[in-house]
């Protein structure tokens, strides 16, 4: 009797789950899609990462027609076409990304890169950084655990920052007319200031804006964004560069000169740019000249050569008065807190902190501010 009903209990599950198949088949033939879509999706992830792209397209495509809500798949795939060039299908991948989950911010992001900067397709990549700026998350914080508030204001910091780069792209395509590049600078500025709101200390941001200002004529601005992002990676030549054209234009020669140099020695020390060197040094010896033919700064060296002289006589009649012989004079001492053994200059951490201090110094910054206040 027991058997017995132990087999009528199993009919009985196997009757109830032949008919409820029957009569639900697209949601199991669903669920099966799903599944071996899922198993399609994770061969692809592993050739993904051990970089087998050709392997993880075959993959992705196979497991995303069997399942194609699996937006991670998707995203993954942008990726991977963005490497073989083929934009317009990255576009596609991660625009079933976000199609499938909202709120994937780095898929519109991605997307935004790729629409702007390689397909000149403005608005599409305005529209998704408005996007990202728009959505509210919900902020998560378990201490020691997760939390996402960091990275939600991050993304509007880059959302914003990458609007300011599109607009300056717009600008830049306006065709000669001046009313639209005002318009679009205008945009551009207020974007970058947006995401210094967020996000005060971001070298590209503070660059760029100073590149939109300088470009809008707005020349005290440009000067303390330069001086503001030299502070920040006082190692990155394009700051000092720019910062140098601009002093030039503003005729203040001498201070051009000295941002120019430093410019000039970080293309050096970089050994990867020759072009970049040649045409440094154009601008060098153009400013050179300039500087040379300033009355002001003919007076600067009259008065620093009156001062040498002035120098050279004291020293000469200290010597005889104290009859110092030539080798009493030599010392060891060294700029930059470098060491001196015998006779060459050894490279210690204290004359690297020195010159990277020295490079961070922005002294054209007095200029500007003086500017401002009047």
């Amino acid at each position: 009797m027991k058997r017995f009903l132990s087999a009528l209990f199993s009919l009985i599950v196997l009757v109830v789950l032949g008919v409820t198949i029957y009569f639900n088949q697209r949601f199991c033939m669903h669920q099966i899609d799903k599944v071996q879509g899922m198993y399609y999706v994770f061969k692809g992830d592993h050739a993904y990462k051990n970089l087998k792209l050709a392997k993880a397209i075959k993959f992705y495509n196979k497991g995303l027609n069997l399942y194609p809500a699996h937006y991670s798949a998707w995203y993954n795939l942008g990726n991977i076409y963005v490497v073989y060039e083929d934009y317009y299908s990255a576009l596609y991948a991660y625009s079933q990304a976000f199609k499938y989950n909202p709120k994937m911010m780095t898929a519109r992001m991605n997307y935004g890169v790729i629409a702007a900067e390689k397909l000149g397709n403005f608005d599409s990549a305005l529209e998704q950084y408005n996007k990202i700026i728009k959505t509210k998350r919900k902020i998560i914080n378990i201490p020691y655990v997760f939390k996402n508030g960091l990275s939600t204001k991050e993304n509007k910091a880059i959302a914003y920052y990458n609007i300011g780069v599109t607009y300056r792209y717009k600008s830049i395509y306006s065709n000669d007319n001046w009313e639209l590049q005002r318009k679009y600078l205008s945009k551009a500025i207020d974007a970058y200031k947006k995401s210094l709101k967020i996000s005060p200390k971001r070298y590209d941001t503070l660059y760029n804006l100073g590149v939109a200002y300088q470009i809008a004529g707005r020349y005290n601005e440009a000067g303390e964004c330069y001086c503001k992002a030299i502070e920040l990676k006082p190692m990155s030549y394009e700051a000092h560069y720019n910062l140098a054209v601009l002093l030039r234009g503003m005729h203040y020669y001498k201070e051009a000169y000295e941002e120019i140099d430093k410019a000039a020695t970080l293309i050096t020390a970089l050994g990867q740019n020759s072009a970049a060197e040649i045409y440094l040094s154009v601008i060098m010896n153009d400013i050179t000249v300039s500087l040379y033919q300033d009355k002001s700064y003919q007076k600067y060296l009259a008065t620093i050569l009156e001062e040498e002289k002035k120098k050279v006589q004291q020293h000469s009649k200290s010597n005889k008065k104290t009859k110092k012989s030539p080798d009493d004079e030599h010392t060891d001492e060294i700029d930059y807190s470098g060491n001196l053994i015998d006779g060459k200059v050894v490279v210690t951490e204290e004359m690297d902190n020195a010159i990277i201090k020295n490079f961070g110094k922005c002294p054209s910054m007095s200029l500007f501010i003086d500017n401002d206040d009047d």
